[in-house]
């Protein structure tokens, strides 16, 4: 699977976003394998952080001006907020740039890490931690879209997926979505009933 992920991550061209009044941020979509399955690794944020509080999110932020890259970024937050160590982690490859209503522009990057995992997680930022089977997420019946979001007299889809009462949704399923696209051909049309 690792080596399906980079040949398809690496034989693309990522979308790369710019503009002054974007933050620029980075996200880990932590993969590992436990019960012969691939599964991805999400964070719930506590109601004390600034932005998206009690959100499922991937672990990542803003990045700070010590960071050589964006890959940088996502490496170091998610050292600084689950405790996996940079040398752990396989980066597989990127997906493409996305923004959020908060102005933030976010460079996701792919990783694998061994597991079991001795976690350490920065309770002021992170409530939990959420293992998700990479099957539970291509199943249509966890998938919503909504045309709920209206920015500037535009309508935008909204995603939702909907695991174990783990709502994933904004930007964080929008990063999904592309992830099970790009890989497992997954479609949005292929879930609608």
């Amino acid at each position: 699977m690792e080596d399906k992920i980079r040949k398809i991550l690496g034989g693309r061209k990522k979308k790369v976003i710019t503009g002054r009044e974007l933050t620029p941020s980075a996200v880990l979509l932590p993969l590992f394998r436990k019960d012969d399955e691939i599964n991805l690794l999400f964070t719930r944020r506590t109601e004390e952080v600034k932005d998206h509080k009690g959100q499922v999110s991937f672990p990542g932020g803003t990045q700070d001006a010590e960071d050589e890259s964006l890959l940088a970024t996502a490496l170091r937050e998610s050292f600084e907020e689950i405790g996996i160590k940079i040398d752990d982690v396989k980066i597989l490859g990127e997906l493409d740039d996305i923004t959020t209503i908060t102005k933030y522009r976010i460079s996701p990057f792919v990783g694998i890490f061994s597991y079991p995992y001795e976690f350490v997680v920065n309770e002021a930022e992170i409530a939990e931690l959420i293992e998700v089977p990479v099957p539970a997420l291509l199943d249509p019946k966890i998938f919503t879209e909504e045309r709920a979001y209206i920015h500037q007299g535009e309508v935008y889809p909204v995603y939702y997926f909907n695991y174990e009462g783990s709502v994933i949704w904004g930007a964080t399923a929008k990063i999904v979505k592309q992830f099970l696209e790009l890989i497992f051909g997954w479609s949005a049309e292929l879930t609608e009933s």
